[in-house]
């Protein structure tokens, strides 16, 4: 447990309306946790109930999908050598109208240390990112096909990638750190840490249903040596998108246009003249568009906010600091009065205030201690 301090004040917010919401929380069990939880949130006051409502066991559940409907819930097993369960695998849990979870069947990623994963626009495939500690089998993306009910299928399809050994000790080999759907759901970008590039992918099923995604062309973006591009966020239009680089701490401002991406900008998240470690992760936009938020974690630890402009660019606002290490991920709260932090190193969930007009955050509302977490999601009522 740890104490975050007031980083500003936000007067004269209006209070919304008490209203409790599910919050799913996923986490890395190679301490107390049982893995994935479903916890009520108080969107009234922003405070998460003490005791979740339901728990359950299942190796590292890094990373969640909910589909659509909310009939299903995926969660990659970010397992490799040295866990309980060497093998990076996949699992979908049912949701009842409810919101109590189910587990049903678990697959293989065919790679290990699977960290990130999305849905397709037509709920027919799930792109795996596998990270992949060792150089074999490597990172890998794994395509995953959905049959109407939700279940999954083994693996269809597979891509594998060259590292840029740039870093030997980190880029010895590629490691996919995420695939993300365009919001037309007609392409996928796949960020390979290892390799400092961004590969951008044509989803046409109607092609070929068992391979669905054809490079585009250019088939990737290269990024600077040693930059290590991590996860993307693209605005509501799809004519931006936005990449964290990992291990230069930085966000890349893309322009997209049909499959077409063009590096415009890079942005750094530490301070002037800040010379320790870096660590950008976590990466979403305001559900307004209007808002970026960013993780720098490292030696460096804030999320930083800025606004965006109409043509997509960047301007700071704010350095926000977590006080703590290893902010593993963060979601904000549907009525945007809340932005809620994943504190893996601190084994705790943060809430903070925030101001849905100005983007700013503000005071701590509450920590929760949970160990390792590393994912948050808002379910819709039901």
């Amino acid at each position: 447990m740890f104490a975050l301090a007031c980083a500003i004040g936000l007067p004269g917010m209006p209070r919304a309306q008490s209203q409790s919401l599910d919050l799913l929380v996923g986490s890395y069990t190679d301490g107390d946790s049982a893995g994935l939880y479903l916890y009520a949130f108080d969107a009234g006051t922003g405070r998460i109930a003490a005791q979740p409502k339901q728990a359950l066991r299942v190796h590292n559940p890094s990373w969640l999908v909910v589909a659509p409907d909310q009939r299903n819930v995926y969660a990659v097993n970010e397992n490799g050598p040295g866990n309980a369960d060497p093998v990076g695998r996949v699992t979908r849990f049912s949701l009842s109208s409810t919101h109590v979870l189910e587990e049903q069947e678990r697959v293989t990623s065919l790679s290990d240390h699977p960290t990130h994963a999305s849905l397709s626009a037509d709920a027919r495939h799930l792109f795996v990112a596998n990270y992949s500690g060792d150089a074999q089998p490597g990172g890998l993306l794994t395509v995953l096909p959905v049959d109407a009910q939700g279940k999954l299928g083994n693996a269809t399809q597979v891509q594998s990638y060259q590292a840029s050994n740039a870093d030997p000790a980190r880029q010895a080999s590629s490691h996919v750190h995420a695939a993300t759907v365009s919001p037309d759901g007609r392409h996928v970008l796949v960020a390979d840490l290892g390799g400092d590039r961004v590969y951008v992918y044509r989803y046409a099923p109607g092609q070929d249903a068992e391979r669905p995604l054809h490079a585009a062309k250019p088939a990737h973006v290269q990024f600077p040596a040693g930059s290590g591009p991590r996860h993307v966020a693209f605005s509501a239009d799809g004519r931006h998108a936005y990449v964290t680089l990992e291990m230069t701490g930085q966000v890349v401002e893309l322009d997209f246009d049909d499959g077409a991406a063009r590096l415009r900008r890079i942005v750094d998240l530490a301070p002037v003249g800040f010379t320790g470690a870096h660590g950008a992760g976590a990466i979403h936009l305001s559900a307004d568009g209007r808002f970026l938020y960013a993780v720098n974690r490292g030696d460096d630890h804030h999320i930083v906010v800025f606004s965006v402009g109409d043509d997509g660019a960047l301007s700071l606002l704010q350095r926000r600091p977590t006080e703590a290490a290893s902010t593993r991920e963060f979601a904000i709260s549907p009525d945007g009065r809340f932005l809620l932090l994943a504190i893996q190193g601190a084994n705790a969930i943060a809430v903070l205030r925030r101001d849905p007009d100005s983007g700013l955050l503000g005071e701590t509302v509450q920590t929760l201690a949970l160990p390792r977490p590393s994912y948050l999601q808002f379910l819709r009522p039901h």
